[in-house]
């Protein structure tokens, strides 16, 4: 299998912290995953319906232990909000990208997938702010792109008025001015009833 799960727990920590002083936490995060849920992610990455429920919560098991392995790795808690994401948990997926954005707010992937969940959630001017935080981030073209492509998106949410506004659309139709009387008038129903 994988010299990582024939480690035991204290020779791992001392590898981490070593591998942790030699290199940066985006060069650890290979060692820190299995090759099955190395698989099960370029899977997931793929086509997000292709797990099948069992594997989606193997894979979160492992993702969840590599975060208790190594906390300070923020790809790692990206990759484990992903993962919930798919899963449908949006919740603790949010949870653990907000963690991720708070670790490293200088990490394009954290701001970019948490305004992406938030995007999806319809939580569109937040949603907006990190996708914002990403593109001021990116390094490259394709992080450039990526950016862009997710904030057209919100302004197309926005425009359209898909955001969750909580009871901003009832209480407007319940406490709406009311019409003057000649269209009332024109408009009231006629009850005709019998004595």
């Amino acid at each position: 299998m994988n010299k990582l799960l024939e480690v035991s727990a204290p020779d791992m920590d001392d590898r981490l912290l070593v591998m942790a002083e030699r290199n940066s936490a985006g060069a650890m995060l290979p060692s820190m995953l299995t090759p099955v849920v190395s698989q099960q992610l370029m899977r997931m990455f793929r086509d997000p319906r292709v797990l099948e429920p069992h594997e989606r919560g193997n894979l979160i098991a492992q993702l969840r232990m590599a975060v208790e392995r190594a906390p300070h790795i923020t790809e790692v808690r990206v990759l484990l909000g992903m993962a919930l994401s798919v899963d449908l948990q949006a919740q603790e997926a949010l949870e653990e990208l907000r963690l991720a954005v708070e670790q490293a707010p200088d990490c394009f992937i954290a701001r970019l997938k948490y305004g992406e969940l938030l995007m999806r959630l319809r939580i569109c001017q937040r949603a907006a702010e990190e996708t914002r935080e990403a593109s001021l981030l990116a390094v490259n073209a394709a992080q450039s792109e990526l950016a862009r492509r997710q904030a057209t998106t919100i302004r197309e949410m926005l425009r359209e008025g898909i955001e969750r506004g909580g009871y901003q659309g009832l209480l407007s139709r319940i406490f709406r001015p009311r019409r003057s009387s000649k269209q009332q008038d024109s408009a009231a129903p006629v009850f005709i009833g019998t004595k």
